[in-house]
């Protein structure tokens, strides 16, 4: 459930609200054609990749994303999530609490970085 899309960009309230609905057209058309997602540490670059990420990880487990907190710092929406469905949970803590770093440009999102709320590390990919 998105309980602060007021502070969402719309293109990242759309991407929230696509997850919860379990719609994977309605998640694609978020995303520019080169965008890159980092899930974890693991990288998916563009569409074909995205769509597969997207199937297995989101749609499939019926992924839903609570929104506790949004911010914005420079060019990317920081947005806290709280994570449920029907994934496995080994080695997470209970409850997932991810962040979701955001980059639009345009109406499509050409970075999104997912990642442990808390986790220091933050792999940073460029665009090529």
């Amino acid at each position: 459930m998105v309980t602060q899309a007021k502070k969402l960009p719309a293109t990242a309230a759309a991407y929230f609200r696509a997850t919860n609905n379990h719609d994977a057209a309605a998640f694609l058309v978020c995303f520019s054609e080169s965008a890159i997602v980092n899930d974890a540490g693991r990288e998916f670059r563009g569409m074909a990749a995205i769509k597969a990420w997207c199937e297995h990880e989101i749609i499939e487990p019926h992924v839903t994303l609570e929104v506790l907190d949004a911010t914005s710092r420079d060019e990317e929406t920081v947005v806290t999530t709280k994570v449920d469905g029907n994934f496995d949970r080994t080695g997470l803590p209970d409850p997932v609490i991810i962040n979701h770093h955001i980059t639009i440009e345009g109406d499509k999102i050409v970075r999104l970085t997912c990642q442990l709320a808390g986790e220091e590390s933050v792999v940073k990919t460029s665009r090529t």
